[in-house]
């Protein structure tokens, strides 16, 4: 198997792993989920950068694992273990069958569209791409189909993940810094987006994104 191809193999199992990210009962579990999908993302950098000679994406790669593998689901467990809100259950809007079957017809879709792409550099790489563009948009349908505030930052995360990969894809010798800033940010997002749940929580006494109302009429 060339470096190429197993590029692409680890970007489907991006897939799966947004499916466990989303369809986990608790957050924790999403958490943990997140820390797995965020490493199979390292190994695509890592393999990235083997074939490339881009020494930038193994910067990237390290720095991708101190936060998205490591400090990004550490700071999530800390924020579910002092936010409960036992009377939201699950807080999916739709079931995990829907969430899988969404899941596959956005993954053609995209493979639909990226098969008419022709940038000699994303040649051998369409499917990883195609992974990379769904997985934006399973993100997406996570902040949607999901009441639990925290879960809906865990749909932050997936489109950060999927925007990453997509620019790992197309630009695997950006300037490192460049890519190191987007391998931060997500800390400062889910550090931000706590505070937030953190002050709903304090003032509703819930996670149900559904009972913010006040700002409606």
């Amino acid at each position: 198997m060339s470096g190429l191809q197993l590029a692409n193999g680890l970007a489907g199992l991006l897939i799966v792993t947004s499916l466990l990210v989303i369809t986990a009962k608790k957050p924790a579990t999403s958490a943990l989920f997140y820390a797995l999908q965020s490493l199979v993302l390292v190994g695509v950098f890592v393999t990235l950068a083997g074939v490339t000679g881009s020494h930038e994406l193994y910067a990237w790669a390290g720095t991708s694992v101190i936060t998205k593998v490591l400090l990004v689901p550490i700071l999530m467990i800390r924020l579910v273990g002092r936010l409960d809100d036992p009377k939201l259950g699950t807080g999916e809007r739709i079931s995990p069958a829907v969430s899988v079957l969404l899941a596959a017809i956005v993954l053609a879709l995209c493979f639909a569209v990226v098969s008419g792409v022709t940038l000699p550099a994303v040649a051998a790489t369409k499917p990883a791409l195609a992974v990379s563009l769904a997985h934006f948009f399973l993100g997406l349908a996570a902040i949607v189909t999901q009441r639990n505030i925290l879960k809906q930052v865990f749909g932050y995360c997936l489109m950060e993940n999927g925007s990453h990969l997509t620019l790992a894809l197309m630009a695997a010798k950006a300037p490192e810094l460049v890519e190191v800033g987007i391998a931060t940010d997500a800390i400062f997002a889910v550090v931000i987006l706590g505070v937030l749940g953190t002050q709903i929580h304090r003032t509703l006494g819930t996670l149900d994104a559904d009972q913010l109302t006040s700002l409606k009429g």
